[in-house]
């Protein structure tokens, strides 16, 4: 019987450990994310379950925006059209995919393919008050890690800034759509 290479043996434990590590990477914890000086992604921890405010479709993403109790309750009761601004508390996401075409369907349909970012959106006037109340933060997914990391421009070009051709909505583009 040969005895083994001591390199070999080396060698396997480095590719081991380097597995293991990508296996780490892979099981990251998304809510241990936070924009520096901003936004947590804790504070969307169950966003996934929140219900849909609308959906729309650009060029290059398949967007849904859902929203928590707090806005959806505020939407309902008539905010932003009824002239009330969104409650401290009202928190969106915007959850952007990169579309693919459906090939089971026997019609034309873009359907959700590779998750490109989240689009986090919270009102707390006491904590923002120099952007009206609302704070904005993206969380860009890398789908060859798994993984999320803020995104390096925070708000991929929009944000507050980009908000404000909507004030007259409270800075919000969407409305609630009628189901």
């Amino acid at each position: 019987m040969s005895r083994i290479p001591m390199i070999v043996i080396v060698s396997l434990l480095a590719a081991l450990l380097a597995a293991l590590g990508g296996m780490a990477l892979a099981a990251q914890d998304k809510y241990t994310l936070q924009l520096p000086g901003g936004l947590a992604f804790a504070d969307f921890r169950g966003y996934e379950d929140w219900q849909v405010v609308s959906v729309s479709q650009t060029d290059d993403l398949l967007k849904v925006m859902v929203a928590n109790p707090v806005m959806i309750d505020a939407y309902k009761a008539g905010v932003p059209g009824n002239g009330q601004p969104f409650p401290d508390g009202s928190k969106i996401a915007k959850i952007e995919w990169k579309p693919k075409k459906m090939t089971e369907s026997p019609f034309a349909v873009n359907v959700p393919n590779t998750l490109q970012d989240v689009f986090l959106i919270e009102k707390d006037t006491k904590r923002f008050p120099d952007t009206k109340g609302w704070a904005y933060a993206v969380f860009d997914y890398n789908p060859a890690s798994d993984t999320f990391a803020p995104d390096a421009s925070g708000t991929v070009n929009c944000g507050f800034a980009c908000h404000t051709i909507v004030a007259s909505k409270d800075y919000i583009f969407h409305s609630y759509q009628k189901r």
